[in-house]
This record gives C-alpha cells, structure tokens and sequence, in this order.
C-alpha cells in the first residue's frame, strides 16, 4: 500500500480535479503490475495497474488508495475491470466521498464476490486525497496560503518595497507550486503594487488561472495580468458596487469577469470560492495581500500555508505584515497546524502545514 501511495502522489498537478490514486497489483506475494492515475482523462490507476501486468491476473490481490469507481466517467467502472481481471482480494486505503461512488465501489466488489478490506494505511493515503475530499464534502476549493517574510515577519519595509524577501532557490519553489495548482489568487492592492504576472516560470504541468479579487475594478488595462490573457487565463472577481464600464473593459480586453452579489466582502470571498469549485478547480493558492489573507483567515477558509522565512530584520512599526484582518482575542484560540514540515532552502527557511480544524 506505501508503494500505491507514492505511485498516487506522481499524479499531483495533473489529475485535478481528480484524486490522486495509484494501485499495486500482487500475485503468490510477487509484484505483478503497478498504476496510478497519470492525467485527468486518463486510466486511472486499476486500469494502468492492470495494463502493466505481464502475467494472468485471476487470483491477485490488488492493493488501491482509493475506492474503486462503479460508474461511468470519462472511463468505465474501474470495479467492473478489476471484477474482469479475476482479482480476488482488493485492500482499499480509504472510501471515496464522491456521491456516485460512496461504498458501491466496494459494495460493487463484494457482490461479484471479491473480499475486501478498507482503512489500511487511511491516513497516510488520505493526506494526498484531502484537497479532493475537502472540496466534496464543502463544496469549497482547498485553499493554499503563501507568503514570504523576514525573520520578525514583515512582507516589505514602511515604504512598501518588498522585492526581493526570499532568495531564488524559494522563488523557484514557490513556481513549482504554482505549477500545481488550479487557481492563483491575490486582492488588487497586491495586483497594483507589485504587477505580477503570477504564471509557473517555466511553464508547468498546468496553467493556472490567475485571479484577482477586485471590489470596484480597478485592474490596470496596461498590467501584465491583462496583457496575458491570450496565453493565460485571467478572472477578476468584482462586487456588485463595481462600474460596468469598468469591467466590461477588462472582459473586452480577455478578462473573465465574476460579480458577487453579496455586499458583504467576507461573504462575496466565500461565494467566489464556492464558485471556483463549481468550475472544477480543487486547489487555489493565495499569495496575499495581507487584507485577502486575513480575510480567509478569519472565515476559516485557509487550509495549508506555506511560509518562506528570510534570516533578514526589516524593522518599523509601520512595516507590513502578512495577515490582516480581525485576528483572535486571546493566543488560546491562535490557528495551530499539523503535518508540519521545515526545509531549508539556501538560507532561507521553508514551512509547510494544513491547519488544524
């Protein structure tokens, strides 16, 4: 099952909004064929697994990540090819939530007379699947915050100057993700000081869309993000105060445009998010400002971080600092996380982890 779980994890970036999921078929205790889902579309990994056998597979044991598929997708029941193949036992990791498969897979599997088992190594398999499990169950995308200080943790100085904060080997890392997700999110503030262009470099495994929370429209029509629409997707998400003149020029010039209908700020986030699942995109990293990170924060929409710490002091008390909004009272009800991981990456300190719920 380890093995199945690092064939899954090869599928990142490619699979969305599919799970990642990767199957290990086993014979007299010989490995006998090997799959995972490589791309969305695509076999998935009973299929791949059973593709790459050499030798007859009545009898075998398969070993899967996720519960097996019964219904007709992009690709046929992946339970109708194992039942096919003559396997005789299948260890599942984890149920799938997805209301077309939620125990008939396995229910699928036992009436055709296959034994079963599920929960064998849950959790391990379970931390590749959260995003896709997370937007299932909430309807939301799985949202990825990120953001880069110096060690007494501020994005720029007083006069808002911020580049560069982390050092190359982060910027790289930092496109690595960004080539693994769906959607690539900041508020206008950030847009309008910084004119990003917020694209993998070099081009990824996917193009992300690029979104921009922009209450009353105020994109510049000459900013990078405008000017790329041809080759990569560009959304702005505006209020219902926003002038339809002003965004029809942004929709004129290649922008998709969304208009919230919620006066509400915090609540028109939550319904773009919502909106942004409906479309299809399972994770969303966020790369500031501080307003639209505290936002999240507060609505309890936030996920996983990733922290790029730089052994740098900056100083000031007017210097800004990554998370604004309300915050909390008292340190006892601060946001902990787990799954944490800390690397170095040439100096600089990378932390990752989901938050605690």
């Amino acid at each position: 099952m380890r093995l199945a779980i690092s064939l899954a994890s090869r599928g990142r970036g490619r699979v969305e909004p599919n799970p990642m999921v990767g199957c290990v078929l086993v014979q007299d205790d010989r490995l006998i064929g090997e799959g995972w889902h490589r791309e969305f579309g695509g076999d998935h990994a009973e299929i791949d697994a059973l593709n790459d056998c050499k030798e007859p597979t009545q009898g075998a044991t398969a070993y899967v990540t996720l519960e097996p598929c019964c219904h007709q997708g992009k690709t046929p029941p992946c339970t109708d090819a194992l039942i096919q193949a003559g396997v005789r036992r299948v260890l599942i990791a984890q149920s799938d939530p997805f209301e077309k498969v939620a125990g008939k897979g396995i229910a699928a599997l036992q009436q055709a007379g296959i034994e079963t088992q599920t929960g064998l190594l849950e959790e391990e398999a379970g931390y590749l699947t959260a995003p896709y499990r997370y937007r299932i169950r909430h309807r939301l995308p799985w949202v990825i915050a990120k953001w880069a200080m110096t060690l007494d943790g501020r994005i720029a100085t007083r006069t808002g100057d911020s580049q560069w904060i982390s050092n190359e080997t982060s910027r790289i890392k930092v496109h690595e993700i960004r080539s693994q997700v769906d959607g690539i999110m900041v508020g206008i503030n950030t847009a309008l000081a910084d004119d990003p262009l917020l694209t993998p470099r070099p081009a990824g495994i996917r193009h992300p869309t690029r979104i921009v929370v922009d209450s009353t429209a105020r994109l510049p029509l000459d900013s990078k993000l405008v000017h790329s629409t041809d080759e990569f997707p560009c959304l702005v998400a505006v209020g219902p105060e926003a002038e339809r003149q002003r965004y029809e020029k942004l929709e004129s010039r290649g922008c998709q445009i969304w208009q919230g209908g919620s006066v509400q700020p915090n609540e028109r986030l939550k319904q773009l998010l919502a909106e942004l699942s409906e479309r299809g995109m399972t994770n969303i990293l966020v790369e500031g400002g501080g307003r639209l990170l505290g936002s999240l924060f507060d609505g309890g929409l936030v996920c996983e971080a990733h922290v790029f710490i730089a052994p740098k002091v900056v100083g000031g008390s007017g210097a800004i600092s990554p998370i604004g909004g309300i915050g909390i009272d008292q340190l006892v009800d601060s946001i902990g996380f787990s799954e944490t991981h800390i690397d170095d990456l040439g100096g600089d300190i990378h932390f990752r982890g989901r938050l605690t719920r």
